[in-house]
């Protein structure tokens, strides 16, 4: 055999080698390598972890680990390793695997009616990284509270409710600050104008917003409701809004699951800041995040001459509004006198 021939089986032979090791290579990079049955599924990867730790998170998914694992190497992903949230789709391949562990997918994080910080916090926590605790904790930072003129009461009234696109592992901090920053973009010029010319700051009027919230939940009649409470504040009256006195019974009793449907006359002589019965002005901080409509009503109210309201019995969910206490007392007795029909105790 001549050296000429050698040569070309030897070529062969090497060729018909790297063919078949090019394609096992390929079908180890380029075959499918899941095995959950859902169309897409998101993988968590906590701040800090390692490779080590990547591989049994994602090991429930991934069909075969030795197949992910080789592409990982060759791309550098073990050095590499990012935080965040991660989506898989089913039948991607070991290279698709390990090109979707670079791409972190942002949280559509939503949030509305909280009826305290607390609330919020575990709200949010369920959405994103860090735990309520953390949070809180960030919320209520004292350098950050006077920065920004915030207290321990109010800051709740920074938390504009919406819908908000964040990377699961964002810091406390990070969110915090998202959070200050769309406040502020809310409070622009126009709405702390049109707040101002009803005698109030924009942490007064979230304040009252929340109270007009737990008042309606019927939006078209928010404006009126928020008009009274303007007329009441401008006399120099106690606001007497029954919510009010509904969340200092719960914050007295460290309760904020009970449900109180009921206000009654000893109710109103409970010594709390939060009692509009009692004192003059508004509380402290908010009652509850009140949504965008319960914010517009106080910075658009109605203009009437509107005192008094009570709940209606003819018109389940609205209110009967007076000017005088005489008109708004028969209204009082009628509502009264249905809801003692209907045994309702508390």
């Amino acid at each position: 055999m001549n050296l000429k021939k050698i040569i070309t089986i030897a070529s062969v032979v090497l060729i018909s080698g790297l063919l078949i090791y090019g394609g096992i290579v390929a079908n180890q990079i380029f075959s499918k390598n899941t095995k959950f049955s859902q169309s897409e599924v998101y993988v968590f990867v906590p701040t800090g972890s390692t490779y080590e730790d990547v591989k049994k998170i994602i090991e429930p998914f991934v069909g075969n680990m030795n197949r992910f694992e080789m592409v990982a190497n060759k791309r550098s992903y073990p050095e590499n390793v990012k935080p965040g949230r991660f989506l898989f789709t089913k039948g991607m391949n070991s290279y698709e695997l390990v090109k979707a562990m670079r791409s972190n997918i942002p949280v559509k994080l939503a949030f509305n009616n909280q009826e305290r910080l607390e609330n919020f916090a575990g709200r949010v926590s369920s959405q994103i990284e860090p735990d309520s605790l953390l949070l809180l904790n960030t919320f209520k930072d004292s350098i950050f509270l006077k920065e920004n003129g915030f207290t321990d009461e109010n800051v709740f009234v920074m938390f504009i409710p919406n819908t908000y696109e964040v990377y699961w592992n964002i810091s406390a901090e990070k969110f915090r600050d998202k959070m200050i920053k769309e406040y502020r973009n809310f409070w622009n010029k126009e709405r702390t104008e049109k707040a101002a010319k009803q005698g109030l700051t924009p942490i007064e009027a979230t304040i009252l917003a929340s109270i007009v919230h737990k008042e309606s939940v019927k939006k078209d009649e928010r404006p009126r409701i928020a008009g009274v409470y303007l007329n009441r504040m401008r006399q120099g009256m106690p606001l007497q809004a029954d919510p009010t006195v509904i969340f200092a019974i719960k914050k007295k009793d460290n309760d904020f699951d009970q449900v109180i449907k009921r206000v009654f006359y000893n109710d109103l002589f409970l010594n709390s800041p939060y009692n509009t019965y009692k004192v003059i002005g508004l509380p402290p901080g908010p009652i509850a995040m009140p949504d965008i409509t319960a914010l517009d009503a106080v910075l658009n109210p109605e203009k009437h001459n509107f005192i008094y309201f009570c709940a209606s019995v003819d018109r389940f969910g609205y209110h009967e509004f007076a000017a005088t206490l005489e008109e708004h007392n028969k209204n009082a007795k009628k509502y009264s006198d249905w809801i003692n029909s209907q045994g309702v105790t508390r």
